[in-house]
């Protein structure tokens, strides 16, 4: 077998998710060295259970190749951390896919990107914004990266692709699945320009679980993030979180005082996010003298100590009580408390409500 299908093997695991993955590698160092432990490494693996050392074992022995040398016959391709062609922006994010399925040529290294997120119900004032943006980006050579979600993504890549543009739609499904089935017509235009990313195999349906994951995949490939319009609690916030976490951009668009759907963009900006006032301008901005390279490593991992790190991943951009984050800590209130007194004197979190906190951008 090629290095590629240890890794395709590896990927398809049921019931081995990508964080259970990197466990495994960090004591194997590849899918192949995985592939040919013996029924004694593999009882000795640390970090999984019985069930799934169980998993490995079996799989080794009926796991058909027939269904990836189809899948590569109809023009999707797998790409594995373990692959030179896998997208160093995305490599470089601190959950990275193990493994994403293409279906079309991504960005390439030094193309700049763009991301293009908001509300799926947006208002057409919304919409005109991200077509625009789309369409200016493109023009500018800058690729638009978004989900193919019905409202602001949608939007963005129609004005990308209306300027003949490259775009790249990341799925939570298979990227052969059409998702929301009202984008029908742009999907078989993103076919024929554009590029199509999931870490979900072909043929896989989309679930609700799927997509806050590969929100951090959109922000992952981008070097920075747009928020067109968003509600106070919204994917487009989870992916603003994902970004902050992967050292990206955040830019938001400014709303009306009251609108529900400029809540989360005027959050944004409260909380520290560039504003977008003006689409030449933030194109000016992306100009070619602009380092918009990702981080290496996350500033917070290099000002922080490990409890202040758990506590600062659990805060998010959506106001965490004293509650919640004891429930995902497991923190005593007396621990978390003086940890979180140490990240608001350090300027990472701030307290909107008695004991109620945020992040600060």
């Amino acid at each position: 077998m090629q290095k590629i299908d240890y890794a395709y093997w590896l990927a398809n695991l049921p019931g081995i998710g990508n964080r259970t993955i990197h466990r495994l590698l960090a004591q194997t160092g590849s899918a192949r060295e995985l592939y040919f432990l013996s029924e004694k490494q593999v009882k000795l693996l640390d970090g999984i259970g019985e069930k799934q050392k169980e998993t490995l074992l079996a799989e080794k022995k009926k796991t058909d190749f027939r269904a990836y040398e189809q899948m590569k016959e109809r023009g999707i391709a797998f790409l594995s951390l373990e692959e030179e062609a896998y997208p160093e922006k995305l490599r470089n994010i601190p959950d990275p896919p193990f493994g994403i399925y293409v279906k079309g040529s991504l960005p390439g290294p030094e193309q700049r990107t763009v991301a293009i997120v908001g509300a799926r119900r947006c208002s057409e004032y919304g919409r005109s914004i991200a077509k625009k943006l789309g369409g200016r980006l493109a023009e500018s050579g800058i690729c638009v990266v978004s989900g193919m979600a019905a409202g602001i993504d949608g939007a963005g890549h129609r004005g990308a692709l209306q300027k003949g543009g490259s775009v790249c739609a990341v799925l939570g499904c298979g990227v052969d699945v059409c998702y929301p089935p009202s984008n029908r017509g742009l999907y078989c235009d993103i076919l024929k320009e554009g590029v199509f990313v999931s870490e979900y195999p072909p043929e896989t349906e989309p679930l609700p679980g799927y997509f806050p994951a590969r929100n951090r995949i959109i922000s992952g490939l981008s070097d920075a993030v747009v928020v067109v319009e968003a509600k106070n609690r919204s994917g487009s916030l989870i992916t603003a979180d994902h970004a902050l976490e992967q050292g990206r951009d955040i830019y938001a668009v400014p709303g009306r005082i009251g609108d529900v759907l400029s809540a989360g963009c005027n959050m944004l900006i409260r909380q520290g996010a560039q504003i977008l006032m003006d689409v030449e301008t933030f194109i000016r901005d992306l100009s070619p003298g602009t380092v918009l390279a990702p981080c290496q490593e996350s500033f917070v991992h290099l000002l922080l100590e490990k409890e202040e790190r758990l506590v600062y991943s659990c805060v998010g951009l959506q106001s965490k009580t004293m509650e919640e984050l004891i429930r995902e800590t497991e923190l005593s209130t007396s621990q978390l408390a003086d940890i979180l007194m140490r990240l608001l004197q350090k300027g990472f979190i701030t307290e909107t409500f008695k004991n109620c906190y945020i992040r600060r951008l």
